[in-house]
């Protein structure tokens, strides 16, 4: 396939169902979504009893379109690639928690107090991370974990949309309760990193859930018990979340592949 067009014998070899490298299945739909040349070259590669099981049927369901009103045009398709039904009622509920943490830190934080904004924001995003890519709220799961695009792909992309909301309502709460930004996205960050290493393990939800219960029971019970700031968070913790952020990364492109076996229980 060159930088333009694919090759039409790449093209006959794909529809005739050949054997083809994964990347190059991978490399070749995706341009296929983009290239209505390429397309119009596989619409025209004939195999063995293709146009006759085409005509056939197409003379059953010619009566029935024709009887049927066109579906309106779903020009939102696309987004089901980052987002799923899910994650739309679970970013309404981080902003929620978010405005709460402020509320709060508002009403009873005083000098060197608990900060419940910072407390917050290491594991905000970890639920939505687990809501990107779970099959249990995913109606389009298997659709979508069919494609080639599907795994590791998929989970950055969807994480990526999280990310892009959950940081802007964390920057805007750290901004009006006088937070460190460091302290506030890069702990965020680690724990997005984790959930995504752990959960090519035993599973996103269960990552997510295993990392929300130690960071509630190391730190925010004894924060809240002893009433003063949790030491995890100051600064010069740093690069100990800088560390977690680079080795968790590093595990999660080393085992990319798991992302695209994992069986459904684990899930």
């Amino acid at each position: 396939m060159n930088a333009e067009h694919a090759s039409a014998a790449l093209i006959t070899r794909y529809v005739r169902g050949e054997d083809l490298a994964d990347d190059v299945v991978w490399a070749l739909e995706s341009h296929l979504e983009t290239c209505a040349a390429c397309r119009g070259a596989l619409a025209e590669v004939d195999t063995p009893g293709t146009l006759s099981a085409l005509e056939s049927v197409w003379t059953r369901l010619e009566p029935e379109l024709a009887q049927t009103a066109p579906a309106p045009r779903r020009r939102a398709a696309w987004l089901r690639t980052w987002v799923t039904p899910v994650m739309l009622p679970w970013l309404l509920m981080a902003l929620l928690v978010i405005v709460a943490a402020v509320a709060m830190d508002r009403m009873w934080r005083g000098d060197g107090g608990i900060s419940f904004v910072r407390l917050c924001a290491p594991v905000l995003p970890v639920l939505g991370v687990a809501a990107a890519w779970t099959r249990g709220v995913d109606p389009a799961y298997e659709l979508i974990a069919a494609t080639p695009k599907a795994g590791l792909y998929l989970v950055l992309r969807r994480t990526t949309a999280v990310l892009a909301v959950v940081f802007p309502l964390l920057l805007i709460a750290q901004w009006l309760t006088g937070s460190a930004i460091a302290m506030t996205l890069l702990p965020g960050l680690a724990f997005t990193s984790g959930t995504l290493a752990l959960g090519g393990i035993i599973g996103m939800a269960r990552a997510a859930y295993t990392l929300i219960g130690l960071w509630a029971a190391i730190v925010v019970l004894p924060t809240v018990a002893f009433q003063r700031e949790a030491s995890l968070l100051g600064e010069q913790w740093v690069p100990l979340w800088a560390t977690v952020l680079a080795v968790t990364a590093v595990i999660v492109v080393l085992r990319r592949g798991a992302f695209t076996r994992l069986s459904a229980r684990r899930w």
